[in-house]
């Protein structure tokens, strides 16, 4: 299965990397937009996929103004917290 279709099963054309690659790249200075898609992935995909298209840093920046539950945000935190300090931030 696609992992794109887990994060994207509305959005059709987001489900595809080229889609989703198009889609980040038109609407990255849209802070509302890029902040729904980061949410999303951070719900619903896996982190191997969310580390692909977004870096921990910023995931680090844009986490205290998600609204997620609170197991993504528990998860994410310590991600960011373990992967972080690796890549020396």
């Amino acid at each position: 299965m696609n992992a794109l279709k887990a994060v994207f099963w509305d959005y059709p054309a987001l489900a595809s990397p080229s889609g989703l690659t198009s889609f980040l790249d038109e609407h990255k200075a849209r802070p509302r937009v890029y902040r729904w898609l980061l949410s999303r992935f951070l719900e619903h995909g896996r982190a191997v996929d969310a580390l692909h298209y977004f870096s921990v840093r910023e995931i680090s920046e844009a986490l205290p103004g998600l609204r997620l539950s609170p197991y993504s945000m528990k998860k994410w935190r310590r991600i960011v917290e373990v992967y972080g300090h690796a890549q020396g931030r």
